[in-house]
């Protein structure tokens, strides 16, 4: 197994585990091998941001809301299930609200206060980081 550390914060670990197959009938005539490819990250990963400002929303009380966590649906702020071939290590946060109301959720995904604004946006990381941009390819 290799060991391959792309930069000091991210540890990934990527490698190779080979072995033979020996319950064939013949096993030293017909060797089978088998390979899997294996990738491991111990750093969660980072949400893309669609959006540096938040989004005001009616929010329908008792209703299920799912909020985007990944940054690439395009329904923003809320989920379409982009995440499933774009980050598959996301999951979309749902919430129902207690009564109608008027809320501002997230746009940048960095909120400490999820799914709702709490002000993240203002900060530096967040306003010198590039917007994403979908390529429609």
């Amino acid at each position: 197994m290799t060991a391959v550390w792309t930069r000091a914060e991210l540890r990934w670990v990527t490698g190779t585990l080979r072995w033979t197959r020996t319950t064939a009938p013949f096993p030293s005539r017909f060797p089978t091998s088998h390979c899997l490819q294996v990738q491991f990250c111990t750093v969660p990963p980072k949400p893309v941001i669609p959006s540096k400002k938040p989004f005001k929303v009616d929010l329908v009380g008792g209703k299920r809301h799912s909020w985007c966590t990944c940054g690439y649906s395009k329904k923003q702020p809320f989920c379409d299930g982009a995440h499933k071939l774009k980050a598959k290590s996301f999951t979309p946060l749902r919430f129902f609200p207690e009564k109608d109301t008027t809320a501002w959720l997230c746009g940048c995904k960095y909120t400490n206060n999820p799914p709702y604004c709490d002000g993240t946006h203002k900060q530096h990381f967040i306003v010198s980081a590039p917007l994403h941009e979908e390529n429609d390819s």
